[in-house]
């Protein structure tokens, strides 16, 4: 294996590492793919804002950030609001069913394009773990590879890349077990606990 080989498969298998657990954006990204709403939109922000992200990581932008602690504790109680909010619309909806529902053909009606949008750059954004993980973790690591730290950067790119696709156009064969409202509450329910207990501890660390 070459060294280009190998810093970029070592990136590929750290970032997957990283963004495989189950959070906020995953949440959102999986939900909207089981609803067939705007999932190639809501890919494209979660997998280009990591790839942006990475790559001010592997720039040294990290460093610069550390300068300025402030600038996580403004984020963290932003991004905390936020997940608390989404977090209560989801359980609103565990609670108060608005027919939310996939036909039997699996394609649920269209939602918003823009709210989907605004809501998958928030969850991009407005997270600081997802600053901590590509922003500072990636980019340390990449900086231990030397002149091939942007190909570690790329191969953590790329992961993100097949991660989200994986799960927002996968989530799609879920359909055929969404057809009852039942299942939905069950799906609303995992999403607004995930929100809620996010939204909880960064604003607990803020």
């Amino acid at each position: 294996m070459t060294p280009a080989l190998s810093a970029a498969t070592a990136g590929f298998g750290t970032g997957l590492s990283l963004i495989v657990a189950i959070g906020a954006q995953n949440a959102f990204v999986l939900r909207q793919g089981a609803r067939r709403d705007a999932v190639l939109a809501v890919v494209a922000i979660s997998a280009l804002s990591d790839a942006l992200l990475i790559t001010l990581g592997v720039a040294g932008v990290g460093a610069i950030v550390v300068a300025w602690p402030q600038a996580m504790t403004v984020v963290a109680w932003t991004g905390g609001a936020f997940l608390l909010g989404y977090g209560a619309l989801a359980a609103r909806r565990v609670l108060r069913p608005t027919g939310d529902t996939l036909g039997a053909d699996g394609s649920g009606a269209a939602g918003s394009r823009r709210r989907a949008v605004l809501t998958g750059l928030a969850l991009a954004w407005l997270n600081p773990h997802v600053y901590l993980d590509t922003v500072f973790l990636v980019g340390s690591l990449a900086a231990d590879r030397g002149e091939l730290r942007w190909t570690f950067g790329l191969g953590a790119a790329v992961a993100s890349l097949v991660w989200f696709t994986a799960l927002g156009f996968g989530a799609r064969l879920l359909g055929r077990r969404l057809t009852r409202p039942a299942a939905w509450r069950v799906l609303d329910g995992f999403v607004a606990l995930t929100m809620i207990t996010l939204g909880v501890l960064l604003i607990a660390r803020a």
